[in-house]
């Protein structure tokens, strides 16, 4: 059986995509976010890619950017030196909170009632939402720019990665470390997986597994190229990745085989996630698009949609051809 994967390609943004995130399963779907460099981060319908709106108001280049499971509120992290949240059903921006450099990332506790935030001035903070005038919770001990802060083990710990060349797991109330990785070279990305408390990270050419609450190991692999960004499936079955050769790679979880890699950027791949329902996965990249990836190449599922050519039926029925309902998307 033939089967071509076909990714629907996300237009609209005009610098490199450099961060993304998908909301939790709604009554009206799930929904993506994405950071991109032209400072101006978008909402979309996750499972089709379809444009919702644009946030505006940051100055600079937006890094990092997430929404809450309700896909009610937005986060994004900028080079303007605040961090903003933004209700994500109006578009209106709810609150700006300004540090004292280019901030990178940013993360809701599950309540969303607080904000963790992660920046190139080496300080974790957490702002309380409901009390946006009230100074953070300031939590230090980074050498260099931190890359990514978030909650993890009940909203009770924090796992940071910097550029220090450490991840670090942080108890909340105590402020204090609770473990500690180091590696070699800078954590490239770290994406926190709360069923089984799974942590991925990637750096260099390694994407490896531990459990977050320990930080034991529990498995690496190496890919052909650099690595910037990988994630793994709901249901733990497999994991894909993306990096330097425009590629992404898809692997089993198991096994640590590679299952199969996919074109379709024309420049690296910065950020790769999962779908909520584990249906997709999306990739942002440095040519500027987001790209909507099957799961299980040939099933009908969102803009895709099962194609039985006719003219082919009689000769070759068992060839199933794939191809979405509208490969591009005009944002």
């Amino acid at each position: 059986m033939a089967m071509r994967q076909t990714p629907l390609t996300c237009s609209g943004h005009t610098r490199p995509v450099v961060d993304l995130a998908f909301s939790g399963i709604t009554p009206y779907g799930y929904f993506i976010i994405s950071a991109c460099k032209d400072g101006k981060p978008m909402l979309r319908q996750g499972d089709t890619g379809d444009w919702i709106g644009t946030f505006l108001g940051h100055k600079g280049a937006v890094w990092g950017a997430t929404l809450n499971k309700e896909a009610t509120k937005a986060a994004t992290a900028a080079a303007d030196f605040t961090a903003k949240v933004w209700d994500a059903v109006t578009g209106d921006e709810v609150l700006t909170l300004a540090h004292k450099h280019i901030v990178k990332s940013v993360n809701f506790t599950q309540d969303s009632s607080c904000l963790l935030t992660g920046g190139n001035d080496k300080i974790i903070r957490i702002y309380d939402i409901n009390k946006p005038e009230a100074e953070p919770q300031e939590i230090t001990g980074h050498t260099s720019a931190i890359k990514k802060a978030l909650w993890c083990n009940n909203d009770t710990q924090i796992l940071s990665a910097a550029d220090d060349k450490t991840v670090r797991l942080w108890d909340r109330s105590s402020a204090a470390v609770v473990k500690q990785l180091s590696f070699d070279m800078s954590v490239s990305s770290m994406e926190y997986i709360p069923d089984g408390e799974v942590l991925v990270i990637t750096y260099g050419k390694t994407i490896a597994f531990y459990n977050a609450l320990s930080l034991d190991m529990i498995k690496t692999v190496d890919a052909p190229a650099s690595i910037h960004s990988a994630s793994l499936h709901p249901d733990k079955d497999f994991f894909v990745a993306g990096g330097d050769d425009f590629k992404l790679y898809k692997y089993d979880y198991g096994t640590k085989e590679e299952l199969e890699s996919y074109k379709g950027h024309f420049g690296p791949v910065h950020c790769v996630r999962f779908s909520p329902d584990g249906e997709l996965y999306a990739s942002g990249s440095e040519d500027g698009t987001l790209r909507l990836w099957q799961t299980e190449v040939g099933k009908t599922y969102g803009l895709w949609k099962c194609v039985l050519p006719e003219e082919l039926v009689s000769e070759n029925s068992d060839t199933i051809y794939c191809t979405p309902a509208a490969p591009e998307i005009k944002a």
